[in-house]
């Protein structure tokens, strides 16, 4: 007899979904294909984009030592931009793959193509959230909006970065890291060498996690001709991964210190500051140790937990400031 206490997947659930989760369970049925398309079934995404806008804010504050109401905004408009404008992102980046992931085992259970929905109505729900997001984006002053709006360019070009290039992960370096910046200047009004450097550490970062990603769909993107770090690499992997880690971290302690040095005269604060990439560097080594580029599952487990490895630095980055 087959087993009655197992409960059956819900229907149009995505295969690399997080089981039990709240859009599958509760979310009304028709808006579920709407938010398969946000990725608010995976929310390891939502996170990704989200860490280096609230690492821009916390060094900024760190770098002028004066925190302002203000800035309580700004932390929460940041998470609610950066759900909506992964979303919008992700719904972009499903209409123009929506060939591609038909091909692809682990992406062809998708809304667009398996048919829960039209790539007309996937285009209008992408247009409702980005006019929301920017909606968000006018309550910071000028020169942030000017960076929102140029950080659609990384967004828009991104899907097609795997068809002409080995390396689309820095595309979506460029596009997932941008927030490091806009929020610096959301805080400060204008940009420093610290976010730059911040934001060169998130783009090896994404690097990092975006490699070991790619390798579930090698094999699939091998057969339909789609490009991809993990691809270029293959059994070297490792080597690159461990230099993709040297380079998050070794930026980020660089961003630390430019921000910091002659801003504040507390050598604890900077020490504390300093520690977060440390700390973060050994999380990304536990991820190498942990890797097997051969099992999509450990692949994913290892993607997944770059959260933990990005709110690492966060947290002492604002323990600094109490210091």
């Amino acid at each position: 007899m087959p087993d009655q206490t197992q409960t059956p997947e819900p229907a149009g659930q995505v295969s690399d979904a997080v089981r039990g989760n709240w859009v599958d369970r509760y979310a009304p049925p028709a808006s579920r294909p709407y938010l398969r398309l946000s990725r608010a079934d995976r929310p390891i995404g939502t996170w990704l984009l989200l860490l280096p806008c609230w690492w821009g804010l916390a060094l900024a504050i760190l770098h002028d030592g004066q925190p302002r109401w203000q800035d309580l905004w700004i932390f929460v408009a940041c998470g609610a931009g950066a759900w909506l404008m992964r979303g919008a992102g992700c719904t972009w980046n499903d209409i123009t793959d929506r060939d591609f992931d038909a091909a692809v085992e682990r992406t062809k259970s998708r809304p667009i193509p398996s048919g829960q929905v039209s790539a007309r109505q996937a285009a209008v729900w992408m247009l409702a959230q980005a006019l929301i997001a920017f909606a968000i984006l006018l309550t910071f002053n000028t020169a942030a909006i000017i960076m929102g709006v140029i950080s659609l360019l990384p967004v828009a070009i991104y899907p097609f970065a795997k068809r002409f290039t080995w390396w689309p992960q820095v595309f979506l370096g460029l596009a997932f890291n941008w927030g490091a910046l806009l929020v610096w200047v959301a805080h400060t009004g204008s940009l420093h060498p610290a976010a730059f450097l911040l934001y060169m550490s998130g783009i090896a970062w994404t690097l990092f996690y975006d490699t070991i990603y790619a390798h579930q769909d090698k094999e699939d993107d091998a057969l339909i001709g789609v490009k991809s770090t993990a691809r270029l690499f293959a059994d070297q992997t490792p080597v690159w991964l461990r230099r993709f880690m040297v380079l998050t971290v070794g930026l980020m302690a660089m961003a630390v210190l430019s921000a910091m040095l002659g801003q504040r005269g507390q050598p604890f604060a900077i020490l504390a500051a300093l520690a977060g990439p440390w700390v973060m560097g050994w999380h990304m080594l536990w991820q190498l140790r942990k890797l097997n580029t051969e099992n999509p599952e450990a692949c994913l487990m290892l993607f997944r937990a770059n959260r933990d490895t990005g709110l690492i630095p966060l947290l002492f980055f604002a323990g600094a400031a109490f210091l």
